[in-house]
C-alpha cells in the first residue's frame, strides 16, 4: 500500500543551557494511506515533537534536524521547504488536533466564530454559508445545543467540549492527514467512542490518513491498524497493532500494558460527614439579544449529598453534567443556591481560616500555574496567606511537600514549563497539599497523563490521603482511575445525581440506563 508519510532517520535537538538535547533519535516509520499509525509512550518520549516536525512547526532555530533527517509528504520532502509551499500544505491537506484546547483556542472570541474563521480561510465561501458550515461541524463532533455552543466563550465550555471544538476545525478541508494529538485526554469514554467512530467513518469515507497519538493503550489497540512505541526520542517497538499487543517483545511496551488501575480492595464505608450538600443550585448567565429578559442556563440541579470523612467520592458523567462545577460551588469558586456545610459550618458564612481547608487540584495543571513564577514561589504562594511563618518554617514546609509529591528539589528555582506535564500535576497537588486541608476537590487529576504516570500519581494521592487524612472528592471521566481510587460513587447527569452507591456496588450492579451505558463505554477500551 503506498505511503502518504515516509519518516527516515529523524534527528531533532533543541538548545538548552548546557548545550543540546536530543528529542528526537534517528527514528523511521511510515504512514499509509487510509490507515491510522499510533505513537505511544510516557510523557516526554518525544512523541508529540515528532507531530510537530511532520507539520514543521518546531521553534527554529532553536530547533535542528540532524543530518541525513527526511520527512516526506506524498514523495515530497517538507523538510526545509518553503513558506508558500508549507502554507498549501497546513490546515489544507495535513490538519492537526492539539492536546490542550484551551490553549488553542481564542479566549477572547465565540467559539463558532473561530470555527466561522477557519472555514472563510480555507474555502471560498461567504460568511453566511461558513456560519452554517460551521454549525454543522459541530454537530459532526456531538455537540449538544449548537445554538447556544456557538455563541459560548471557550472558559463558558468545559474540558471536552473544547476538544470538540478543536476537532470540528480542524476538520474543515477533510484533510488527507489528520494528526491528533491526544485528541481524547479530556473526553468522557463515551464521547470518546462518538469521537473515534467518527474520525474512523472519516477515514474511511474521505481515503484519510491518521497520526494518533495518545497515552491510553486500549484506544490504541482499538483504534489504531500500526503502533510505534517510543521511549527518549527512540522507537524501541513499531508493527501491527495486533501484533505488538499480543506479543510485545520490548521490556518498555510490556511496562506500558502491564501499567493498568486495580479495582480498589478496601472500601472505607465511613459515615461521619464532613461536607453536607442539600438542594444545589447552579445557575449560568447566557448570552441573550433582549437586554432585558436575561437568559439562564441549569448547570446543577437540585443536588443532594453528603461527603465522609477520609473517604473517596468518584463522581463520574459526561462532559458538561455539571461535574466540575459542582466541584466549584462546594470550593465556593462559584455562585449557588442551596446549602453547602463543611464540619456543620455554612460554606457561604466561612472564615478565611476555614477556607484553607477546603483544596482544589484542577484539570489543566499548565493553566492553573503561573508561568511566572518558580515551582517554589508558586508552592509556597498560600503559606503568607494563611500562616504566619518565618522565612525558615515557610522554606522547610515547602521541602517537605516537595518531597512528599516526589519533585526533586534541587528543581525549587524552575519554572512550570521546565517540567512534564505528570511533574506539573504533582506540583499543583502540592500547591494545594502545603495548606494542609482536610478536603481536596480533584477535577480530572490523571486525564493528561499517561497511564504509567497515572498509576504513580494515583499511589501518590493514596498514601498522601493516609498520611494527611484527607477525604477527596474525585472528578474524571476515567472510570478505571474511578475505581481504583473511589469508595462511593455518583453518577452525574445533565447536572443531577443519577445514581449512587458504594463504589464496588455501582460497578458490579449498576441501576440506571445511563451508568450502564457509561461502563459499556468504559469496558469497550478496555486494554487488557
Amino acid at each position: 500500500m503506498k505511503n502518504i508519510v515516509e519518516v527516515r532517520n529523524l534527528s531533532i535537538d533543541f538548545k538548552i543551557r548546557n548545550g543540546l538535547f536530543r528529542a528526537v533519535d534517528e527514528i523511521s516509520f511510515d504512514i499509509e494511506t487510509n490507515k491510522t499509525l499510533a505513537l505511544v509512550g510516557e510523557s516526554g518520549s518525544g512523541k508529540s515533537v515528532t507531530a510537530m516536525s511532520i507539520m514543521q512547526l518546531l521553534p527554529f532555530p532553536q530547533a535542528t534536524y540532524g543530518n541525513g533527517s527526511s520527512i516526506k509528504f506524498n514523495n515530497k520532502e517538507i523538510i526545509n521547504a518553503t513558506k508558500w509551499e508549507l502554507l498549501s500544505l497546513r490546515g489544507n491537506i495535513i490538519s492537526m488536533v492539539f492536546q490542550e484546547p484551551m490553549t488553542s483556542l481564542n479566549p477572547y472570541h465565540r467559539v463558532g466564530n473561530q470555527i466561522t474563521e477557519s472555514v472563510l480561510l480555507h474555502t471560498k465561501v461567504s460568511k453566511n454559508k461558513a456560519m452554517n458550515e460551521a454549525i454543522e461541524l459541530m454537530k459532526l463532533v456531538e455537540i449538544d445545543d449548537v445554538t447556544r455552543r456557538f455563541y459560548s466563550y471557550p472558559h463558558e465550555l468545559s474540558g471536552g467540549q473544547r476538544q470538540r471544538i478543536m476537532i470540528a476545525m480542524a476538520l474543515v478541508n477533510k484533510p488527507k492527514l489528520l494528526i491528533a494529538d491526544e485528541p481524547t485526554t479530556a473526553l468522557d469514554v463515551t464521547i470518546q467512542a462518538q469521537i473515534l467512530d467518527l474520525m474512523s467513518k472519516l477515514k474511511r469515507e474521505l481515503g484519510m490518513s491518521i497520526l494518533f497519538i495518545t497515552h491510553d493503550l486500549g484506544l490504541v489497540k482499538e483504534f489504531s491498524d500500526q503502533v510505534c512505541v517510543m521511549q527518549n526520542g527512540k522507537i524501541v517497538e513499531s508493527g501491527d497493532t495486533n501484533n505488538v499487543f499480543g506479543n510485545p517483545q520490548h521490556n518498555y511496551t510490556q511496562k506500558l500494558l502491564s501499567a493498568e488501575p486495580q479495582p480498589k480492595i478496601e472500601i472505607n464505608d465511613n459515615h461521619a460527614p464532613l461536607v453536607e450538600i442539600n438542594n444545589l443550585n447552579v445557575y449560568y448567565d447566557m448570552p441573550s439579544i433582549n437586554f432585558f429578559k436575561k437568559k439562564r442556563f441549569h448547570a446543577v440541579k437540585d443536588v443532594s449529598l453528603d461527603i465522609h470523612k477520609n473517604t473517596t467520592i468518584g463522581l463520574v458523567g459526561e462532559s458538561g453534567s455539571g461535574k466540575s462545577t459542582l466541584g466549584k460551588a462546594i470550593a465556593n469558586l462559584t455562585k449557588f443556591e442551596g446549602s453547602i456545610k463543611f464540619n456543620g459550618q455554612i460554606i457561604l458564612d466561612s472564615s478565611k481560616d476555614m477556607k484553607k481547608h477546603i483544596q482544589i487540584v484542577f484539570q489543566d495543571p499548565y493553566g492553573s500555574l503561573s508561568p511566572r513564577m518558580t515551582i517554589g514561589e508558586i508552592v509556597g504562594e498560600g503559606l503568607g496567606v494563611h500562616f504566619k511563618l518565618t522565612k525558615d518554617e515557610t522554606h522547610k514546609r515547602i521541602d517537605r511537600v516537595l518531597n512528599d509529591v516526589g519533585i526533586e528539589l534541587n528543581s525549587k528555582n524552575k519554572y512550570p514549563h521546565e517540567f512534564s506535564g505528570g511533574q506539573r500535576q504533582r506540583i499543583a497537588i502540592a500547591r494545594s497539599l502545603i495548606m494542609n486541608p482536610a478536603f481536596m476537590i480533584l477535577d480530572e487529576p490523571t486525564s493528561a497523563l499517561d497511564r504509567s504516570i497515572q498509576i504513580q500519581v494515583i499511589n501518590l494521592l493514596k498514601d498522601i490521603q493516609e498520611e494527611y487524612k484527607l477525604t477527596y472528592l474525585f472528578i474524571s471521566h476515567d472510570l478505571k482511575v474511578i475505581r481504583s481510587m473511589s469508595d462511593y460513587i455518583f453518577v452525574m447527569k445533565d447536572g443531577k445525581i443519577v445514581e449512587s452507591g458504594l463504589s464496588n456496588e455501582v460497578f458490579d450492579y449498576p441501576k440506571e440506563k445511563y451508568t450502564k451505558k457509561l461502563l459499556s463505554a468504559a469496558l469497550r477500551y478496555a486494554s487488557d
